[in-house]
């Protein structure tokens, strides 16, 4: 009785979900699209599609596999051990980044709301300071970290909301059909140039199946909050950056750090512009304390199983990985001194578009394990039709390498190499070395 109380609930779970999403991938989005112009409603379309179709094969993967470990587990039908543990290094290493770059736009907006400047180095160190201390909210235990993600997604929700619903009243079709494509691109190419940045805004869906082992009845929850989240946050995203670019003018909002707080001051005056610009540093900072808890929550399922070291599994009496936390703070900390650029929308954009390589290849391989995992299961037709499942786990294969193929070579090179670290030390470790693989697993059979 004492661990179902200690899990989070169906809705808790819901809600961290919609937060990893919302406040991480919402907050500088309008900025980053200008420089693609309205166009970049069709990359919206094509990416809530795809993410949709992610969502409801992931709902699948969750309500069918068995195996413990979250993704890895599902990975892990098909690919074997080699795809559990890509599965969950991929993974790991995509939050290791995404939660940095998270930290740089709650600065960024905090930059903003008390109206200073700061240098590169000043925003390095506010980044690692923010991530500790979100790191060290979580040190009571999930629950904490649930409820504290029903409060701060309304940082998010208020004015995303609010201007989806009240901005039309300010909309000027004139000013969002000239924003169409200012910089004259092709249409391949401004499709292209804006997948990353949309895709980017709706990695965390998966955070539901990731947490599993830490929600009740997992079976029935997993897959309700992944597809409600992913739903309820694509309707939210193309209505709310489309409502900016037909409030404000797009070069406005390409010079813009805070361009939720600029179009409220628009509507509503700088007081409303500066009361948004609070909330949504109020919401990005707990999106980044449920990461932090997503990512302890990997690391430590993961050496649970013999996948990364020991030091990750170890828990304090109310089940938190400390010292795997800390382990990961100084890993975030190193990361965001070697990432210092001249301009924090600089540096945000290229974790950002790196943290989506990486993680498009645990989309891949759980969506491609998802056949094998029926079959395993024994899962019949009436309960699972096979064909629509089929359908979703391609569209989603499909969605994942366009989206890789849209980004620059340095990026997708950069993500290749992580992910080619990340084999080398799976053939050093397991084959060369002969480590016990799932040694947990292994001895429960």
């Amino acid at each position: 009785m004492k661990t179902s109380r200690r899990k989070m609930s169906l809705v808790q779970l819901t809600f961290v979900a919609a937060a990893n999403m919302l406040g991480a991938g919402i907050i500088m989005l309008p900025t980053k699209l200008a420089e693609v112009g309205t166009i970049s409603i069709i990359s919206w379309i094509i990416t809530s599609l795809g993410s949709l179709a992610l969502a409801l094969t992931f709902a699948r993967c969750g309500m069918f596999s068995t195996k413990p470990g979250g993704m890895g587990g599902y990975a892990e039908y098909r690919f074997g051990c080699l795809g559990h543990f890509m599965t969950s290094y991929s993974y790991s290493v995509s939050i290791v980044i995404a939660n940095v770059a998270i930290a740089i736009s709650a600065v960024g907006y905090g930059a903003g709301f008390f109206g200073t400047e700061l240098t590169p180095l000043q925003t390095c160190l506010y980044t690692i300071a923010l991530l500790w201390i979100a790191a060290a909210l979580n040190f009571s235990g999930s629950r904490y970290s649930g409820k504290l993600s029903t409060i701060t997604i309304w940082g998010a929700i208020i004015p995303v909301l609010g201007i989806s619903l009240i901005g039309w009243y300010w909309f000027d079709p004139q000013l969002w059909v000239s924003s169409w494509n200012p910089n004259h691109f092709g249409l391949g190419d401004a499709i292209g140039n804006s997948i990353a940045l949309t895709l980017w805004s709706f990695l965390g869906f998966e955070s539901a199946a990731v947490n599993m082992d830490a929600v009740e009845n997992p079976q029935r929850a997993v897959p309700i909050a992944t597809f409600v989240s992913t739903v309820a946050v694509a309707i939210i995203y193309v209505a709310s950056t489309n409502v900016i670019a037909g409030v404000v003018p797009n070069n406005d909002i390409l010079n813009s750090s805070a361009p939720f707080g600029l179009a409220f001051a628009t509507m509503l005056g700088s007081t409303a512009g500066k009361a948004v610009m609070g909330l949504m540093v109020f919401s990005c900072a707990g999106s980044l304390l449920s990461w932090q808890f997503t990512l302890a929550r990997v690391f430590k399922t993961s050496a649970q199983r013999g996948l990364f070291p020991k030091v990750f599994a170890k828990v304090t009496d109310a089940d938190v990985p400390l010292k795997g936390m800390m382990l990961i703070l100084v890993m975030q900390s190193f990361l965001s001194l070697m990432t210092i650029s001249p301009t924090l929308a600089e540096q945000f954009e290229n974790l950002a578009n790196l943290a989506v390589v990486t993680n498009v290849i645990p989309y891949i391989l759980c969506s491609a394990a998802l056949k094998s995992i029926l079959d395993t299961e024994g899962i019949s037709n009436t309960q699972c039709n096979r064909n629509t499942a089929y359908f979703f786990a391609g569209v989603s294969i499909i969605y994942c390498f366009y989206a890789m193929t849209t980004l620059d070579l340095p990026t997708f090179l950069g993500g290749c190499t992580a992910v080619f670290i990340g084999w080398m030390t799976y053939v050093v470790r397991f084959v060369i070395m002969k480590q016990p693989f799932m040694q947990e697993q292994r001895a429960k059979s």
